[in-house]
């Protein structure tokens, strides 16, 4: 065999191992590299809001909120949880959250759900909306109950006030996952 046909040889086969490589780590939709089921859209993390100290109050937040890639066009298939508690001097009122909504965009989401287990009279079976936008460093987070009552007015699924309130200065991991609406194949 000549030179050139040694190294077209070698080319070939080289494209060929190459293409297969690929073909062998490509996921397919609904799936991530490995194999493993992929999510259309989450909001994890937890975090305390940044209040003054001198106020004797302090709110954290957590959330463990997912919608399953084969539900991505249906944000109110969303499933998961989030807790909140709220500390007012001697006093904290807490509240477990089940989802039933997740939208998310880019480093914002909002998550809505029902109380299922509060201390605070009245909340149960009401539900609560938050907001979160992930910066990476300093996150914020809004609540429906910014300007009304929960124990009131009936919050709609999919929506809370904007992300007003700060994170404490090097708190808050919350994590958002884009919404995948689409076909990553399309």
């Amino acid at each position: 065999m000549n030179r050139r046909t040694k190294i077209a040889a070698v080319a070939v086969a080289l494209l060929l191992t190459a293409g297969a490589a690929g073909a062998a780590t490509a996921s397919a939709p609904g799936e991530d590299r490995g194999g493993a089921p992929r999510e259309a859209a989450a909001l994890t993390g937890a975090a305390w809001l940044d209040r003054d100290p001198a106020t004797r109050q302090s709110v954290h937040f957590s959330f463990d909120a997912h919608l399953a890639w084969a539900d991505r066009r249906d944000p109110l298939a969303a499933t998961g949880t989030f807790r909140y508690a709220h500390t007012v001097g001697d006093e904290t009122y807490t509240a477990v959250v089940e989802v039933d909504c997740l939208a998310t965009g880019g480093p914002s989401a909002t998550v809505t759900g029902i109380v299922t287990e509060t201390n605070l009279p009245g909340l149960e079976r009401k539900r609560v909306g938050v907001s979160v936008f992930d910066d990476g460093k300093r996150d914020r987070l809004g609540y429906s109950w910014l300007a009304s009552s929960p124990l009131e007015d009936e919050v709609p699924p999919c929506n809370a006030a904007a992300p007003f309130e700060r994170t404490r200065r090097g708190g808050g991991d919350f994590r958002v996952l884009p919404w995948v609406y689409e076909d990553a194949a399309r």
